[in-house]
């Protein structure tokens, strides 16, 4: 195959589409299918079972679809997925599952950047920002549009809110709600997303009933279970609003205040 460098190795079992592109010393092992136009750089390893879509950019040293660090992993069948149109960044690592049969999901748009690593059984969205040095350990979520600051740690079990912001060196131990900010260690909820808001286009509206149900959750004197009741019935009709009160209720870690 003409895309692929000659000091290249492919293990037989691997599928490469034709129109993907394997640098010098990259390594595609047992398992891995790779789709339409992406790119590996040089000296990237792809382990697998790894399915991965297309369009996706591999810079050198991404180490992607290796065992879980887990140490009760025992070479059980696990599987990485990973969407379309990714940049994983030099030293990038992301690991397949733990339990037998269970797959660590990337969606697609993502831009990872140096040192990012995704633990065992994560799920990860579309649009997504991993910073220089964002980490995730196993089981975490991650939704749409959030953003990872650099050198900051996600503990296992927590779930990053769809449009969130975590800043740079922040701790993260419980859940953090959409469209908020948090940040420092321990992490605190400073305050709305707006910038990132604005830009992905939510309306005045949006905006400012996002607004309000921030100041009940975090500015009131309400519970969170007194909050949310409160949110329901003021704002019955916001999809927002019911997005955010639907993660808040459904967290197990409890919320970052």
């Amino acid at each position: 195959m003409s895309g692929i460098h000659p000091t290249a190795i492919i293990d037989p079992s691997a599928q490469v589409s034709p129109s993907t592109k394997v640098g010098p010393y990259s390594v595609v092992g047992a398992g891995v299918v790779l789709g339409e136009d992406c790119i590996l750089h040089n000296h990237v390893t792809i382990a697998g079972p790894t399915t991965i879509g297309v369009g996706n950019e591999f810079y050198p040293y991404s180490s992607i679809g290796h065992r879980s660090q887990d140490l009760k992993y025992k070479e059980e069948p696990t599987h990485l997925r990973i969407g379309d149109h990714n940049t994983f960044r030099e030293f990038v690592t992301v690991h397949r599952a733990t339990d037998q049969g269970g797959t660590t999901l990337i969606g697609s748009h993502g831009n990872f950047l140096s040192y990012a690593h995704i633990a065992h059984d994560c799920t990860v969205g579309d649009h997504v920002i991993f910073s220089n040095n964002g980490t995730l350990a196993g089981h975490v979520w991650v939704g749409d549009h959030a953003v990872i600051g650099g050198l900051s740690g996600v503990h296992q079990f927590c779930r990053i809110g769809a449009h969130a912001i975590i800043g740079g060196c922040t701790k993260i131990v419980q859940d953090v709600p959409p469209f908020m900010i948090a940040d420092g260690n321990p992490a605190e909820v400073r305050g709305i997303n707006m910038v990132g808001l604005e830009r992905r286009g939510f309306s005045p509206e949006t905006l400012r009933e996002i607004r309000e149900a921030y100041k009940v959750i975090y500015r009131s004197n309400l519970n969170t279970t007194q909050g949310l009741e409160s949110l329901r019935a003021n704002f019955p009709d916001s999809k927002s609003v019911a997005h955010l009160t639907d993660f808040i209720a459904s967290s197990e870690r409890g919320i970052v205040r």
